[in-house]
Order: C-alpha cells, then sequence, then structure tokens
C-alpha cells in the first residue's frame, strides 16, 4: 500500500489570534508554526496501517521556506518519504484552486516515488481557515472515490472499507483504490518521536520544487477574500448570589423578563 499524505502547516492554533491594525489580516508572524492537527491524525492513521499490513506512508506540502523542518518532524513520526513544493504562484489562492494544484503534483509525488499511490488522505480540514472542502474537491479533480470524517480503515482484498464518523454515529464504506479520504480525529493520539527517530529526521534531505519543477500550470481561483473581523468580545456575566434556590429562581426570572427574554 503507498499512501500519500498532503499536510499544511497553519499557526499554533494554541495561541489567541489578531487581526493587525494595519492590513486588517490576522496576524500570525510571531506565532509559531506546526502542522494542521487534522494532518497529523492522517499520518497516525496511515502509520498504524502501514504497521499491520505493510506500505509506505509519504507526505507532501505546499509551503514558504522552513516548511521542511515540519516535514521532517512528520518523518520522525512514521512518513518515509516527503516532499516540498515551493512556489510565489502558490502563495494566493481559494479551496478550487489548491484542490488543482494538489492534483497536478500528485503526478509529481507518483514520478518521484516511482511507484502510483493507492490512497491519498488529507486531514477533514485545516485549524486556520476551517472550510473542510478542499480533501473532496481534490477528489473531483483526480475522479476517484471519496469519503469524509474517516477515523479507521481496512483492507478488504483490493478495496478499502472506511470507517466514517456522523453525528449519529457511523458508516462504513466500501471503495475502489486509489481513494481520497479526509480524516477525523480517531481515537488516539498522534504518537511522539523518540530519539532516534529524531535523529535520523534531522538528516533527511526533502526534495523541493517549483511549480516548474513540478509541471503545475496556473490553478483557477473563484473566490477572494474581501476583509477579515474579529468576533465581538463576550460581555461579563452577572452572578446571582442568593443565598436560597428559590430566591436565586425568581431573580433569574427576573432579570430575563426584564431583558425581554422571557
Amino acid at each position: 500500500m503507498e499512501i500519500l499524505i498532503f499536510v499544511k502547516q497553519v499557526p499554533d492554533d494554541g495561541i489567541e489570534v489578531h487581526l493587525d491594525p494595519a492590513a486588517g489580516t490576522p496576524d500570525t508572524a510571531k506565532i509559531d508554526k506546526i502542522a494542521n492537527a487534522f494532518d497529523t491524525y492522517a499520518l497516525e492513521l496511515a502509520a498504524r496501517y502501514v504497521e499491520a499490513n505493510g506500505g509506505n506512508v509519504t507526505v507532501a506540502a505546499i509551503g514558504p521556506d522552513g516548511t521542511d523542518s515540519m516535514l521532517k518532524n512528520l518523518i520522525a513520526v512514521g512518513a518515509k518519504k516527503a516532499y516540498l513544493f515551493k512556489d510565489p504562484s502558490f502563495e494566493q489562492g481559494d479551496e478550487a484552486s489548491t484542490a488543482n494544484r494538489l492534483a497536478q503534483l500528485v503526478k509529481k509525488c507518483e514520478a518521484e516515488n516511482g511507484a502510483p499511490y493507492d490512497l491519498i488522505l488529507c486531514g477533514k480540514e485545516s485549524t486556520d481557515e476551517i472550510s473542510g472542502q478542499v480533501g473532496a474537491r481534490l477528489a473531483e479533480e483526480l475522479s476517484l472515490p471519496f469519503v469524509s470524517s474517516v477515523i479507521e480503515i481496512t483492507p478488504d482484498g483490493d478495496k478499502l472499507i472506511a470507517k466514517q464518523e456522523t453525528d449519529e454515529g457511523y458508516i462504513k464504506f466500501e471503495t475502489a483504490m486509489p481513494a481520497v479520504y479526509t480524516i477525523a480525529k480517531p481515537g488516539y493520539d498522534p504518537r511522539y518521536p523518540n530519539i532516534k527517530a529524531k535523529m535520523a529526521a534531522r538528516k533527511a534531505v526533502i526534495p523541493t520544487f517549483s511549480a516548474a519543477d513540478a509541471g503545475v500550470s496556473e490553478a483557477p481561483c473563484y473566490v477572494e477574500c474581501v476583509s477579515y473581523t474579529e468576533p465581538p468580545k463576550r460581555e461579563a456575566g452577572l452572578k446571582i448570589q442568593e443565598k436560597e434556590v428559590a430566591d436565586t429562581v425568581a431573580k433569574a426570572m427576573e432579570i430575563l423578563i426584564k431583558d425581554k427574554v422571557l
């Protein structure tokens, strides 16, 4: 099984982000960049699959300088190969153009890998944009079977069984290969690298390609972000400190009626 995972470098989502007053865009310049959480879930799921069933995992990313450090960290926790695609033309675009570029990059990754991929994975969404569109659009571009929010993959002869998480429970889908899945959080956390894996990953050479190197043509863009707006700050709450429960309820009802909630 040859598995390709597209990963994205995002600002650390544990840090509160504010808008740059001058630019009107999220000010992330001083925030550390890390691998998108759902992409790390995809890698852990893929790593467990190949440990149990055999195969190789490749990670690939579109990104600026510094993205290779993220890719080396992913090599330390299960990826065998990594490719970086860096080009000024990749810096702008919407979900449609991103999916179009990724579809073109699959061919370059397969050429470098020396074999086609049986399965292409993406996180179900990125923690910066949270659109959840790229994986589905990528499958459409490649004309491949698609399942979203997958938390488990099992082999079934020349097919795969994908377990999808829903609000009501779970659904199992059978798909042919190759296929595209987006990955939700499974019932376990990504592994931490051991010292030996970290040292080996530091020495890894990450092949880097421009748009011309990868044979990527200009991708159509249909959506433009007009502006960003910070969510309104939450107003301070009102404490009710009556001693008796009945008095507390009466006070709460009085406030709700006064504010015309009831």
